[in-house]
């Protein structure tokens, strides 16, 4: 056992300071998505969904400074790494809702100007919609209108329609009187 830590003691070094940097890294990406949920006063379930897209990202990054460490050349790593992207993409082509869904979602966590509890007209010609957002997903906002129906709307979709917000707080025992 000795042996192995003095053969691959650079290796050992390398891989301690790499952990270490992307812990670091991981650290003040989570903190500086933590101060603009506070900031922007973005609900923590939303918060914590950045959080698990932030620890995938690393733990890509760590999978590929690991192998090269631990002796793969780039070659080998580019392969790999350039099929598996491939089959994400191929995947990803035949479930490309799902994939602008999540890209959305991440948009929204970040310029989305309407919060949990606020009440909003969605102008959409086919099927205009007066709710309150109840849940902001990865996929969809769970919508409740004031007859009490709940409505998941894609954020793909409320990304491209015009949205108003008729009122930032809004309390149901107030809302049967205001329609």
């Amino acid at each position: 056992m000795l042996n192995f830590f003095v053969l691959n003691r650079n290796q050992i070094i390398t891989t301690a300071a790499i952990l270490l940097v992307l812990w670091i890294l991981q650290f003040i990406m989570k903190k500086a998505a933590h101060r603009v949920g506070h900031r922007s006063e973005i609900h923590i379930t939303r918060t914590r969904l950045m959080f698990k897209y932030i620890n995938i990202l690393v733990t890509i990054i760590a999978i590929f400074l690991l192998s090269l460490t631990w002796g793969y050349n780039a070659q080998e790593i580019a392969l790999i790494f350039s099929s598996l992207f491939a089959i994400i993409g191929v995947a990803m082509f035949a479930i490309w809702s799902i994939l602008s869904n999540i890209t959305a979602g991440i948009i929204l966590f970040f310029s989305f100007p309407y919060k949990i509890g606020s009440r909003i007209k969605i102008h959409d010609k086919d099927m205009p919609v007066e709710a309150v957002i109840e849940d902001i997903k990865a996929f969809h906002l769970h919508l409740r209108t004031l007859e009490g129906e709940l409505i998941t709307y894609p954020n793909n979709l409320i990304l491209q329609k015009a949205v108003s917000l008729i009122e930032k707080e809004y309390h149901a025992d107030e809302g049967k009187d205001a329609l």
